[in-house]
C-alpha cells in the first residue's frame, strides 16, 4: 500500500503547508522528535513517516525496539541517522517498547543517533511526561526531544473522520520530566485553521528557506501531485537548487 506523503497531509487538511516546511526543515537537521495522539488511529505513525521521508539521502532510518544486543551494536559502530520506534507503550504489541528497551534507546542516542518514535497521549506535556515518569528516562535524556507533534482526530464515523495536527511545540530542554519550549503552530478549531504563533529557536531560521520550502509543498497538494514520486521528485529538485545556488 501506497505510504501517506506529506503534500498529501496538506491536500486533506491535517497540517498546513507552513508547518510542512518548518518539519522538513527539522528533519534536514536530523532533529528527534516525538508524535503523540489521541485516540487510536489518529495519524501518529502516517504523520511521522511522511516527515521522516523528507530526510537528506543517506540518513538511514534504524527501526528498533530497543533490543540489548543490537542497541550495544548500534552504540559500537556509531552509524548515524534516525533511531525509529514504532510506539512506546506497555501494550504487548510487536515493536511497542516501554520501560528498559526504551531505556537502551536512549542509551544509545549519545552514540551519534536521533530518535524519532510515537505513543498515546492527550498533549505536549503528557507526552513527554510518559517519557519521563513513564519510563524512567532523565530529564537530560528526554531533551534530545526538540519537537513534540500532537495530532487530534475528530468525527463519530470513519467517512467524516477529520486529523488535525493541533500542535507542533519546539523543546527547548526537559525539567522536572516536563518540557519547557514554545509551540510553533497550533491548531484554532474556531474556523479550523492553523496558525503560526513563533519561530523556531533552534533550527530552520532562514525564512525564506522556509518559505521555498512551504511553496514546493503547497504547489504538490494544490495540484493534487501528492504520491511518493511527486513528493520526492519535488524534494530533490529543491535541494538541487539549493546546492546550485549556495555561495562557493
Amino acid at each position: 500500500m501506497a505510504e501517506i506523503t506529506i503534500a498529501e497531509l496538506v491536500r486533506n487538511g491535517t497540517m498546513s503547508a507552513e508547518m510542512a516546511a518548518v518539519l522538513w526543515a527539522a528533519v534536514d537537521e536530523q532533529l528527534s522528535f516525538l508524535t503523540v495522539a489521541m485516540p487510536r488511529n489518529a495519524g501518529k505513525s502516517t504523520t511521522s513517516e511522511a516527515v521522516l521521508a523528507l530526510r537528506p539521502p543517506g540518513v538511514t532510518l534504524h527501526r528498533v525496539a530497543g533490543q540489548a544486543e543490537l542497541m550495544q551494536r548500534l552504540q559500537t559502530e556509531r552509524l548515524g541517522g534516525y533511531l525509529v520506534v514504532a510506539e512506546f507503550s506497555p501494550a504487548p504489541v510487536p515493536g511497542y517498547i516501554w520501560g528498559p528497551p526504551v531505556q537502551r534507546v536512549f542509551d544509545t542516542l549519545s552514540a551519534g543517533y536521533s530518535l524519532q518514535t510515537c505513543l498515546h497521549a492527550t498533549s505536549v506535556e503528557e507526552g513527554i511526561l510518559e517519557v519521563t515518569a513513564g519510563n524512567g528516562i532523565s530529564d537530560e535524556q528526554a531533551s534530545a526531544f526538540k519537537l513534540v507533534l500532537y495530532i487530534e482526530m475528530f468525527g463519530r464515523t470513519w467517512v467524516g473522520v477529520q486529523r488535525r495536527l493541533v500542535n507542533i511545540y519546539e523543546v527547548h530542554k526537559i525539567e522536572g520530566g516536563r518540557p519547557v519550549g514554545h509551540p510553533l503552530f497550533v491548531w484554532r478549531r474556531d474556523g479550523d485553521h492553523f496558525e503560526q504563533v513563533s519561530e523556531p529557536h533552534q533550527f530552520g531560521r532562514d525564512r525564506e528557506d522556509l518559505t521555498r520550502r512551504a511553496e514546493v509543498i503547497g504547489e504538490l497538494a494544490r495540484e493534487g501531485r501528492t504520491s511518493e514520486d511527486d513528493v520526492s521528485r519535488a524534494v530533490a529538485a529543491f535541494r538541487e537548487s539549493k546546492s546550485v545556488h549556495r555561495p562557493a
